[in-house]
């Protein structure tokens, strides 16, 4: 994409949608190892799937809320993306060493069940 090899563009239509256009030649091959058919469905899946129906959802529940939740909802997914760059450079780990690098979770007295007794009473 940054070679301007490969571009998007929106279609019309009810409703409209993207098309990835360009040169899907020996360099997409090389860069995404994978034939230009399985280019073009991860694009249709990701971008057209995927990417689409996170905005309908993000439609629905700022209809339902309100937009003063978008602020919160950016600054988390910025949070879990870098915590997801993090493990991602520092390569494959056991869970269980992951485990004990977290700190533990506090008890809360006040919730029910806290003090080890089932919730259903049993």
């Amino acid at each position: 994409m940054e070679s301007k090899d490969l571009w998007v563009e929106l279609r019309p239509g009810q409703p409209s949608y993207m098309v990835l256009r360009g040169t899907y030649g020996d360099k997409i091959h090389k860069a995404f190892c994978m034939t230009r058919q399985g280019v073009r469905w991860r694009f249709q899946r990701v971008m057209g799937d995927i990417y689409i129906s996170a905005f309908e959802s993000i439609l629905l529940i700022e209809t339902t809320f309100g937009t003063q939740l978008r602020e919160h909802a950016i600054r988390i997914s910025k949070e879990r993306y870098a915590l997801r760059q993090e493990i991602a450079q520092g390569g494959f780990q056991s869970a269980d060493i992951l485990q004990t690098k977290q700190p533990p979770k506090p008890q809360d007295s006040s919730s029910p069940g806290s003090d080890g007794q089932n919730l259903h009473g049993a």
